[in-house]
């Protein structure tokens, strides 16, 4: 039987680029766990898949998620668009490379061994498991920045 775990996933960009950070916040049966961490030079963008890959990371064993997210980029690109860019060999429908594809390869990997649903949650808006990401991933921007002095 796979194990019921719910995770909430934020990235934050102090500018885009910039010094950027993740967040997850992991819950299961009565238990959490909290990771953070970020990058001197990245987007919004990439520390929200950043977020979703370290948070996958993290699980032990196959198990079924419910993941939060309020980045539609990351909830759309795995439920709409990822099958459409695979067939297209990592290509859009305009023949462009596939932004952040690097990340996209390594969460599909990761997704592909549990049983995800993707959740997109408006952020900013008093969800407490997204409200704690975000924390989280200002945390992370911050212990970047703290190292930089």
């Amino acid at each position: 039987m796979k194990e019921h775990v719910e995770i909430y996933t934020d990235g934050a960009c102090k500018g885009n680029p910039g010094v950027g950070g993740w967040g997850a916040w992991l819950k299961y049966n009565g238990n959490e766990k909290s990771i953070f961490g970020g990058e001197e030079n990245t987007t919004n963008n990439r520390m929200e898949l950043t977020a979703v890959i370290r948070a996958l990371e993290a699980l032990k064993r196959p198990s079924q998620v419910k993941l939060y997210t309020d980045s539609s980029y990351v909830q759309k690109g795995m439920t709409e668009w990822l099958i459409s860019w695979k067939a297209r060999n990592w290509r859009t429908a305009n023949k462009k490379a596939v932004k952040n594809d690097d990340l996209w390869k390594l969460l599909d990997v990761l997704a592909s061994t549990h049983q995800i649903e993707w959740l997109w949650v408006r952020g900013h808006y008093g969800n407490v498991g997204n409200e704690r990401a975000d924390a989280l991933a200002n945390a992370g921007v911050a212990q970047v920045l703290d190292n930089a002095i």
